[in-house]
């Protein structure tokens, strides 16, 4: 029986990206996110390609918290069990503090923490009652350290999503529930498509599959993909922060 694998924000870029490279695994998907049309184009892309593979599709807003427990409960029904939930929605919207968009850095504060939170919830409240499941956080680099202006809500709230999903890897320790958390580096996706001249870059294929293999290695942290990104994680942490700013 193949293993089930739930992935919030699929519509689109990095979710998007893992839940073709599960699917070319032999994975099946439950597949949830806002734009239902997306949902379902990938759907009839993923069962032309692999039709071994079971695909099933849920509208989801990540900020109706009530609904998140529905759909992922729903989700449960439908296959019987979930074994991995991998919490990727999230947003990249931000400007610096102080200068007149609390609402839009409110916004990137409650899609990428709280509805984050609302994920873990009900994912583990699926794991706790089957005994079993991996959970899966995507955090990003900028959680290494405070980072300026446009990035300053944004790289808070993957730091505390990072240390969320720490908390319960340290609960969960010795039991039959695993907690990941990666650390994305720069891979394209809609989120970054704007963004020009970036150095280390990786196109979007090449960027899941590195998530995938670090999901399937089931690890508790990663940088992905590791070469350069465990090497400057490992600076951002040490750096001055004068230093680590010019990062950014």
């Amino acid at each position: 029986m193949a293993k089930t694998i739930l992935i919030t924000g699929a519509s689109s870029g990095l979710g998007e990206g893992m839940a073709r490279e599960f699917a070319a695994r032999g994975y099946d998907l439950a597949l949830c996110a806002r734009r239902v049309e997306r949902l379902e184009a990938l759907r009839n892309e993923l069962k032309q390609k692999h039709p071994q593979v079971r695909v099933e599709v849920r509208a989801l807003d990540v900020l109706d918290y009530e609904q998140v427990f529905e759909v992922f409960r729903a989700f449960r029904t439908d296959f019987g069990r979930l074994d991995r939930v991998i919490v990727n929605a999230g947003m990249g919207k931000g400007q610096p503090l102080g200068t007149g968009y609390f609402w839009a850095n409110r916004q990137t504060a409650e899609t990428n923490f709280v509805a984050a939170l609302a994920q873990c919830e009900a994912a583990m409240e699926i794991f706790r009652e089957q005994n079993s499941g991996h959970l899966v956080m995507i955090s990003s680099m900028s959680a290494m350290r405070g980072m300026p202006k446009n990035l300053t809500t944004y790289a808070a709230t993957k730091a505390g999503v990072a240390l969320l999903a720490e908390g319960l890897r340290s609960e969960m320790l010795g039991k039959p529930i695993k907690v990941t958390t990666l650390f994305p580096g720069y891979i394209r996706s809609e989120i970054n498509e704007k963004v020009k001249n970036t150095p280390f870059m990786v196109d979007t294929e090449t960027g899941c599959r590195a998530l995938v293999n670090a999901i399937e290695k089931e690890k508790a942290t990663a940088c992905v993909p590791a070469w350069p990104w465990t090497m400057i994680g490992m600076l951002m942490r040490n750096l001055p922060l004068s230093v680590v700013r010019k990062m950014s």
